[in-house]
């Protein structure tokens, strides 16, 4: 079972690829390290929802990010129903399918919230089926709502996903670190050293760049092997105005 309090809070919406790389990141350090991370929520649609996104974002990000929200129902009953500790196999079975599977090119905007899918990750992670249910339970939206509020009170407002939490409560927490290549087994714990250390450092608020490689996913269509195209992700997504 999880302890009560986890050495790292990571919050996460489960459409969104830089919080897919980080995690695959967290993990290894939570491996080397022998650290516990409660996989915890928030969704990009509520951050977002006081924004129009017709004029703010890319045409697929509606669906895209509904699609999150939908996902999240599911986790939401996931973790009341088969504990915390259940929360983070459903998140690499989510992982697995939309970001690990090949191009996202030519899908359906929102494909990610299919049933189709969740039922093959429920599956993966040794979870009943009958939890795909969950996908339109919209009385779970309030308490993901919550929990969105909650790690944008570590941060402030003006960040997206994840946010990790690192020995909460007092600890620090930042937005990130976004980045788009996966390191090593030895380059992983260095980074988390750099990272944790700067957070740490009681004057520091920000250091950032919006330009950014397209992740090395199989969704983006960048191999390992590969270098992304570097985009411009002002105000950290793309979008079409400031």
């Amino acid at each position: 079972m999880m302890a009560e309090k986890a050495d790292i809070n990571f919050y996460f919406d489960p459409v969104c690829p830089f919080a897919w790389m980080t995690s695959k990141w967290i993990r290894i350090v939570q491996a080397q390290r022998e650290y516990t991370v409660d996989w915890r929520f928030i969704s990009l649609r509520l951050i977002n929802a006081h924004l129009d996104y017709d004029t703010h974002f890319p045409p697929e990000y509606n669906a895209q990010h509904t699609a999150g929200l939908r996902l999240l129902r599911v986790a939401s009953a996931v973790r009341e129903k088969h504990g915390r500790e259940a929360v983070g196999p459903l998140y690499e079975a989510f992982g697995a399918r939309i970001m690990e599977a090949g191009p996202d090119e030519g899908r359906t905007p929102g494909w990610q919230g299919s049933p189709a899918l969740v039922s093959d990750a429920l599956a993966e992670a040794g979870l009943p089926a009958s939890l795909v249910d969950a996908l339109d339970d919209v009385t779970r939206d309030a308490g993901i709502q919550a929990e969105s509020d909650e790690a944008l009170s570590l941060t402030g407002k003006d960040v997206g996903t994840p946010i990790v939490h690192f020995e909460p409560p007092e600890g620090v927490a930042f937005f990130g670190p976004v980045i788009s290549r996966l390191p090593d087994e030895e380059q992983a714990g260095v980074l988390w050293d750099h990272v944790i250390g700067l957070a740490r450092f009681p004057g520091f608020a920000e250091i950032k760049r919006s330009l950014r490689e397209r992740p090395q996913l199989a969704s983006f269509g960048v191999t390992a092997q590969e270098t992304g195209k570097t985009e411009d992700w002002h105000a950290g997504s793309r979008r079409l105005k400031k």
